[in-house]
């Protein structure tokens, strides 16, 4: 909400626009290293399935005998791979994007002026795309809670939902709060570290 209210309103909100890009493509790295070695639940190897086993979760969903998950179910899954494919397509082009006034990417210089317009595009139409994510994941989290009856929004904040759902299911283990923070501070050196080797001034 921040970038996409920051992103055309003179130096100090397009200063917040960056600072909000780097600060997404920072927690969209983690979340890929946090996927390896972060809790059970956590790991992509625990909920990214075959797009048929999706299906048919979906098929059972619709006939109202869709089995409940302590992670993310198979269309969980998915969600959770485009919402990170839409949010590094969106900081992705951002970083190389140029809109002929106010804004410059920090790596805009890296590439032509014609390509920087092209991302520029891209940047714009990736926003529609990642709204619409976002507005099919609320809703869909939101059937869940009135429809099915199962609170998918509070185990999303608190990280926790009651064994007693889930019994056919292995416990879930939480992930190292150390290992963490390592990997956030390695995404936000990889970020920095990149956004500077390659000669972009950060704000």
């Amino acid at each position: 909400i921040a970038a996409v209210l920051t992103r055309k309103f003179g130096d100090l909100e397009l200063f917040w626009h960056k600072l909000n890009g780097y600060g997404v493509l920072i927690l969209v790295l983690y979340r890929l290293l946090w996927g390896v070695v972060g809790g059970s639940t956590a790991r992509f190897s625990a909920f990214i399935t075959w797009p048929w086993r999706a299906a048919r979760y979906g098929a059972d969903l619709l006939r109202g005998r869709s089995k409940r998950y302590l992670g993310h179910n198979p269309l969980g899954g998915w969600m959770v791979l485009a919402l990170l494919a839409a949010l590094l397509f969106q900081t992705g082009t951002g970083l190389f994007s140029n809109d002929d006034a106010l804004a410059e990417g920090p790596l805009a210089h890296l590439v032509s002026y014609d390509r920087s317009a092209f991302l520029t595009g891209l940047h714009f139409t990736g926003i529609r795309i990642l709204i619409a994510l976002i507005a099919v994941h609320v809703a869909v989290n939101l059937l869940y809670l009135f429809w099915k009856k199962e609170d998918l929004i509070s185990p999303m904040i608190s990280g926790r939902k009651p064994r007693s759902s889930y019994q056919d299911q292995t416990e879930a283990r939480f992930g190292s709060v150390w290992r963490a923070l390592l990997c956030l501070c390695l995404s936000a050196a990889i970020v920095l570290g990149a956004v500077k080797s390659f000669g972009g001034s950060l704000f």
